[in-house]
């Protein structure tokens, strides 16, 4: 009876040990920017996003240079011109600089798009990596540190970055 009592008592006593232990709270932090920033993924997408950058802007460049030239030749010759010449030349230059507002912000809106798309399965690729840390390393929440809301990171928090370059094959 009193070895059924023995190991009554060890069982409860490591049970609610076990318990104490689960109901520790594990918390994790990672900077997801400077994750993403040593990813070699990133200077690929970054190198062709540049590209892409360059391709809007040279495209802008040349509209802007055409809607100038038309600009200097106007100037040149609307004292020379007749009313109804003058203010067609005027009503083309105006329509032309619209297009040219308009493409400037369309093109804004492509560069935009063009970065989340790039950027996308970086991204996703670094948030798996990340839950499959906090999991593996059995953390109950991961802060994000680069989102800058934490104001306090005590030691009891688990830095994952180290473990999540490991998982990616960072070194």
């Amino acid at each position: 009876m009193k070895s059924v009592f023995k190991i009554c008592v060890l069982g409860i006593l490591l049970f609610s040990a076990g318990f104490a232990n689960a109901q520790a709270p594990k918390f994790g932090h990672i900077d997801m920017q400077a994750l993403v920033q040593i990813m070699p993924e990133r200077a690929a997408a970054e190198k062709q996003f540049m590209a892409y950058q360059k391709e809007i802007e040279d495209a802008y460049g040349v509209m802007q240079k055409e809607l100038q030239a038309k600009f200097v030749a106007y100037s040149a010759k609307k004292d020379s011109m007749s009313e109804t010449m003058r203010k067609m030349k005027e009503e083309d230059l105006q329509a032309m600089q619209e297009r040219v507002q308009t493409y400037s912000s369309s093109a804004q809106q492509q560069l935009q798009a063009k970065n989340a798309e790039l950027y996308k399965p970086i991204l996703e690729k670094a948030d798996k990596a990340v839950k499959e840390v906090g999991a593996e390393k059995g953390l109950i929440y991961v802060f994000d540190m680069s989102a800058r809301v934490i104001l306090y990171n005590s030691k009891e928090s688990i830095d994952i970055l180290p473990f999540v370059k490991t998982k990616l094959g960072i070194l």
